[in-house]
């Protein structure tokens, strides 16, 4: 359980401070409103992701028994973590003076999230193979996983909001490049570990 949780805080956190169109909303939202205003766009994957999660896991059930199938998605999200492991690791900074665009509400920052194939991606290829390796351990450890994902997903937004309000400096300093930089470097490893499951599922390695 402690395993899954700890995945799901590294891949929370990652995506949380990741740069991406819900991102710049919040900083948008705090920057022309209040730290308040960052906080509710924030919020926005707790209502949209509901659905994918759902949807995600009942396509993955109707592929339990085909292990060639989910070798090769178990490689997608490998691709795909290596992917997201090395933009994270060429990012340098956000530069906040784009981010002055008109207001936004939470309802744009839901519609944002839901349109964005970031969490469809996600919970395809790396999410729901999570998922669903965690229950089958033990029902305890999927709680871990998805509790921890959603807490630092939310919860590294947030910290965005509050931070950029008190100091706008964090999102084009040091601090935020060796913060988003380190978390590329997990996600690489945990690409590593997706690749090691797929050649297992797909009988390469034994």
């Amino acid at each position: 359980m402690f395993n899954f949780l700890i995945i799901g805080i590294i891949l929370g956190l990652s995506a949380g401070f990741a740069p991406g169109p819900l991102l710049t909303l919040v900083i948008s939202e705090t920057l022309k409103h209040n730290i308040r205003s960052g906080i509710k766009v924030a919020l926005a994957p707790i209502i949209t992701d509901l659905p994918i999660v759902l949807i995600s896991l009942f396509i993955l059930a109707k592929l339990s028994n085909l292990n060639v199938v989910l070798g090769i998605v178990s490689l997608g999200g490998g691709f795909f973590l290596l992917l997201l492991g090395y933009q994270s690791l060429k990012t340098q900074s956000i530069d906040l003076s784009t981010q002055l665009t008109s207001p936004k509400s939470l309802s744009k920052g839901i519609l944002t999230n839901f349109l964005s194939p970031h969490p469809y991606l996600f919970w395809l290829s790396v999410g729901a193979p999570t998922m669903t390796n965690a229950m089958n351990r033990h029902p305890s450890a999927g709680v871990a996983f998805i509790s921890g994902f959603y807490f630092c997903l939310v919860g590294a937004k947030i910290a965005a909001a509050v931070l950029t309000g008190k100091s706008k400096s964090f999102l084009t300093g040091n601090s935020y490049r060796i913060i988003i930089r380190c978390l590329g470097l997990l996600l690489i490893i945990l690409a590593g570990k997706l690749f090691y499951d797929a050649l297992q599922l797909l009988q390469i390695i034994l």
